[in-house]
């Protein structure tokens, strides 16, 4: 019997993702049944579902059969908040066109800090010849908080470039070229380091205002922070504190508190703050199409699930 799928991501997002489910599931040799609106699907026949946190499910009772709950996003805050039912997986996604995106973000914005950039892109003409040049990579510290499969490859590559690389995880790691710490002196140590501090925390209660005014306090003179993360891992009225009184000298926010971020918000015009709009890494079609298929036919073979949640720790 084929198994019944259901796409609970974006309307806008159906056509994108059929095309490429129905492509990745073809290779797989599954011949699933693939649903990609739940108002015309029947929710007690479905065995797996897509499910992103601004799509239209946001009640799991009614979904009776589910084997799986296969997130569409890295981060599954939202999906715990509804609350899974007892027993079914629930899959993070983990995909390589979300992986590299990351990297790219985060490396492009530590270069950037690195590099001190900013300086050249003024509105006003430099009218003094400045020669003052940058540290060698090797003598930037960077430190990362979080090593789970994002942080861990944005780790590797800066390490890969030269950087003097720490990382933060709640566990031991072990990651090559990488200074690992855990624990509360290991968060003391990868901040006391960090002249470029890198958030790539998951939200939990242990983890919301994380970055708060006596951490950042914590942090070197004239440091730079980048928030991939989420938005409330920072207590944002202390950051803005911090940047006022050069503390630090730069950060660079892509998630925030409410998104999108209001017009009002300060962050907007602060002359020391870089605002993206959530575009650090997103789930991309083409390519987390096969790792929801290579979930399902592992389900359906019996196999173990990858990159499961675990409710309890809250990623």
């Amino acid at each position: 019997m084929s198994p019944t799928v259901l796409f609970a991501g974006r309307a806008e997002q159906r056509q994108a993702y059929h095309h490429h489910l129905t492509r990745a599931d073809s290779e797989a040799g599954i011949a699933i049944n693939l649903a990609m609106d739940p108002a015309n699907c029947d929710p007690g026949a479905v065995h797996y579902l897509i499910f992103a946190g601004n799509g239209p499910v946001q009640d799991f009772r009614p979904f009776r059969k589910l084997k799986a709950i296969l997130s569409l996003w890295a981060g599954v805050e939202t999906l715990l908040t509804i609350g899974p039912p007892d027993g079914v997986a629930v899959v993070r996604m983990v995909e390589p066109g979300l992986t590299q995106g990351m990297i790219d973000y985060v490396v492009g914005h530590t270069l950037r800090h690195h590099l001190e950039i900013d300086r050249y892109l003024g509105t006003e003409p430099i009218a003094v010849w400045e020669t003052d040049y940058p540290p060698l990579a090797q003598d930037r510290r960077v430190s990362i908080l979080g090593l789970g499969t994002l942080g861990t490859a944005c780790a590797i590559a800066l390490s890969d470039l030269g950087f003097a690389v720490a990382g933060w995880s709640r566990r031991p790691k072990t990651v090559p070229g990488v200074t690992c710490l855990s624990g509360p002196e290991g968060l003391a140590d990868a901040l006391t380091r960090a002249d470029i501090l890198v958030l790539l925390l998951p939200l939990t209660a242990m983890t919301e205002r994380v970055l708060n005014a006596e951490r950042l306090a914590r942090l070197p003179q004239g440091a730079c922070v980048i928030n991939a993360g989420r938005g409330p891992l920072i207590d944002h009225g202390a950051l803005i504190a911090a940047l006022d009184k050069g503390h630090l000298r730069h950060a660079t926010m892509d998630v925030f508190d409410i998104e999108p971020l209001p017009p009002t918000d300060p962050y907007w015009a602060h002359p020391k703050v870089t605002v993206t709009p959530h575009i650090a890494s997103v789930t991309r079609p083409e390519t987390a199409a096969v790792a929801l298929i290579e979930s399902i036919r592992r389900a359906e073979a019996g196999e173990p699930l990858e990159n499961l949640v675990n409710s309890g720790q809250g990623y």
